[in-house]
Parts: C-alpha cells; structure tokens; sequence
C-alpha cells in the first residue's frame, strides 16, 4: 500500500496544490511558510534544500558528466542491465504520449533521459540532460532527488518544485534497490506535464522497477551460472563469445565492525583488522601505494618492509581463494605498486558522499558505527576522525530533527550534550519525543556534572 502522501492528494485539484505550493513560495523564509501549505514529502524537501540552497531563483542543476565519460560511466553501471527492462516497459509506451523518461544513479545524476522527442528539447532548456546532478543538493526538490534522499517513492507536481525554473514540469519517481543488498542503487523518473503524476503513473513505475530490480536478480544468477559453465568447458581460458559480466561494484564494509567483510561477485569473506586496513588503504588509492607507503600508514609501532610485504602475500592469497569461482573479475591486488585491479567500493566513503549531497537519512542508514573501531593504524584512525567528525558537523548544522534523533540514537552519541541539546530546540513544543530528549540531558547533568 502507498503512503498517501507520496501521491498528488485526490481531495486537492490540481489548481489548488498549485495554488497552495506559490503561496509556500511566496512565504519562503516565513515560520508557517512551509507547514501551513506543502504537504508533508514536499516541505520536507524543501527544508533539505534550504540547506543547500536559499534562492529558489539560483537553483539549478550542474552538469557532472559528458561524452566519453558519461558513456563509460553508465556502461559500467549496474543500472545498465535494467534498460532494456526500462525501455520495453516505460521508454517505448511513452514516446507519443508527452512524456520523458530518466533514469539517474544513486547520487541523482542522470545517465539516461529518452522519450517525446519534442519535449526532449524543451526540457534542455533546464538542463533536464543526461550526465547532469537533479539532486536535492544541487538543483532541490524534484522527484528524482528527493525520491533518492528520502528513499521512497514521490510525485512532485508544478510550483511544488523547489527551483522556480522547473514549475512548468511535475515528475513521479521510484528508487531502484540493489536487490541483494537493499541499497540504493538510482532512480526511475517519468516526467512531463499533469499525467506525469497521475495515480496510474505512480504504480506503472514501481511495477516497473520492480520488474527491473527482478531482472538485475536473473541477471546476475544466470553470469554466475554461465561462469560455472565456462570454467568446466574452457578451463584457464574464456571463449571470445563470452557476454561481459555486468555485476555491482565489489565492495568493503569497515563501519562498526572489528572484523572487515568484502564482497566480491555477490560472495562475502570476513578479514583480520590488519588484512581490512591494508585492503582499505588500496581502496582509497585507486593510483597504488609501495610498500614503504603501506608502512608508515598502517603500522603504528615499529615495523619493517619485509612484514607489510608478507601480510600482502597472505592478503592476496585469501582474496585469491576467495575469488575462485566468482563472477566477474577477480580482487587480487597487483604489486609494484600495489594496487586493486578495479574499483572496491567503501561503506564509509559511500556515508561522506550522501553527506556531501545532504541525503542524510541515507548516510545515516549505512553508517553502523566508527571505521574499524580497533584499528590503530595512523591512517585507518584518520578516516575514522574524519567520517565521524563530518558525520557530527553534518548533524548539527544542517539535519531536521528525524535525522538528528536517528544520530542520537547512535552509541557515540550517547553523551554529545550539544546535540541532544539542539534536538530539544528542534522538537515542536507538544513533540511527544521531547520527554525522552529532556530525559536523557537531565542524565546526562547528573552523570557528567
């Protein structure tokens, strides 16, 4: 079942929510301005992209993308096997019917925008091109960036739109979920005129990306499955004819946990700390690291060459283990310098990049706790400061009050006076939650004096 508010509400005529949204306009910077006038996602949103943006006349999307760049990008994206899933269902059905749809990845930059080629170029006018950022953070609320920052489906319709320059449009959009892992992994979007939010539109595009999401599942079995196949029939080898493995990225999870996971074509291996902060430091220097390098960042005590040498020796045997078998390519690190064959994707650094987009309910939902907590190593204990440090500055100058009580909620909060304190100053006078916030400071009096 939809929660209500995702939709254009029936009992409101379109006239009225237009009306009511140039009032909040109108309004900006007012006490009730928000409240009294846009529904709840919508004011939402737009208090996100207050943070972000103060002048609805100044909000416009940058362009982050271009030619060969933006091909190889989206290439390389799993949402790149859901296409044809998309342009069966939504690009081929809207071509004559006044319609755009786009399709952008998990920071709000779109990759694909196809349709009414009439109002394709129309839609240039606002920079609504692929390889630009439609993020809350960059041109503030339209569906594809606040369905991303908020995590579920939204439709946004005419002066609802944060930027003045998009009031002509109203959009629907669904998040797409890496079906294994739940994360977001991009954004569906149809965008046009009234129908573009009509309730229809609503459901054909989450039956769509769900009907996509499924088809990234089979996708991904039936690589796996050829892979098996091929290894039994060409042994060492591949066959010419082999269909490139199109997977997520591999990825690294080092937040809250002492003992590091990787996952490597849809397989995961737990690491040693020393194993997680080695393979973490080659993450982060996609350019490679040298022995010597790998010294002085990871070990605190005295130590020589010939010991990082050896714990890379044990890394890349259990990495190589680990990879057999697996889809896609292997994780096994190169040497002079060392270095990771491809891209390894860092839970902690995915926290700093929806914190730099202000998507906050999403960096929140990935953040389980400080880097490695039982590391040493000088630059693991770097990382850990500054996540945790940006994290924090995040929370207390720029998050409403759902995300500041979701961080309170976090063990390293516990006892951070200043935030329970602005939580407090946050919540709405006749806020039931302000009793257990008022709670907690008096607690926190009494224990810390």
């Amino acid at each position: 079942m939809h929660n209500q508010d995702i939709r254009v509400p029936p009992r409101r005529t379109a006239a009225t929510l237009q009306r009511d949204a140039f009032h909040a306009h109108e309004l900006l910077g007012s006490p009730d301005g928000l409240s009294r006038w846009l529904r709840a996602p919508v004011r939402e949103s737009w208090q996100r992209s207050l943070r972000h943006r103060t002048d609805p006349d100044k909000a416009v999307p940058q362009l982050v993308f271009t030619g060969s760049e933006l091909a190889d990008y989206r290439n390389a994206h799993p949402l790149a096997v859901i296409m044809p899933v998309i342009r069966q269902l939504l690009v081929r059905p809207g071509t004559d019917s006044g319609l755009l749809v786009a399709v952008g990845d998990e920071l709000g930059r779109l990759l694909w925008v196809d349709g009414d080629d009439e109002l394709r170029r129309r839609a240039e006018d606002m920079l609504f091109i692929p390889g630009t950022d439609w993020s809350e953070h960059s041109i503030g609320t339209s569906a594809p960036g606040t369905a991303l920052a908020s995590g579920r489906s939204v439709q946004i319709s005419g002066a609802e739109h944060f930027s003045r320059q998009v009031h002509s449009w109203s959009c629907t959009a669904v998040p797409v979920r890496d079906p294994d892992t739940g994360t977001l992994i991009g954004v569906v979007d149809i965008t046009g005129r009234e129908q573009a939010v009509a309730a229809h539109t609503l459901a054909l595009v989450e039956a769509t990306v769900a009907a996509a999401e499924t088809q990234l599942r089979v996708e991904r079995l039936q690589n796996a499955g050829r892979t098996r196949r091929r290894r039994l029939q060409f042994p060492g080898q591949s066959p010419r004819s082999a269909r490139p493995l199109l997977l997520r990225p591999d990825s690294l999870q080092i937040l809250g946990r002492d003992q590091a996971q990787v996952i490597v074509g849809g397989r995961t291996a737990a690491l040693s700390i020393r194993h997680a902060e080695l393979l973490t430091l080659l993450a982060l220097h996609p350019e490679g690291l040298t022995a010597d390098e790998l010294l002085v960042m990871v070990y605190p005590e005295s130590a020589s060459v010939s010991t990082v040498r050896a714990e890379m020796l044990r890394l890349r045997n259990l990495l190589g283990k680990h990879s057999e078998g697996a889809p896609g390519p292997h994780l096994v690190p190169q040497s002079r310098p060392y270095r990771l064959p491809h891209e390894l994707v860092i839970d902690a650094r995915q926290v700093l990049g929806y914190l730099e987009q202000g998507a906050y309910q999403l960096a929140l939902g990935l953040y389980r706790g400080p880097v490695l907590p039982r590391s040493e190593a000088p630059a693991i204990t770097a990382l850990r400061s500054e996540v945790s440090m940006v994290l924090r500055e995040a929370m207390l100058s720029d998050a409403g009050s759902d995300s500041l009580l979701a961080y309170l909620a976090l063990p390293e909060a516990r006892n951070d006076v200043e935030a329970w304190a602005l939580a407090l100053r946050l919540l709405p006078l006749r806020s039931p939650r302000r009793t257990a916030v008022v709670a907690h400071l008096e607690r926190l009096e009494r224990e810390l004096g």
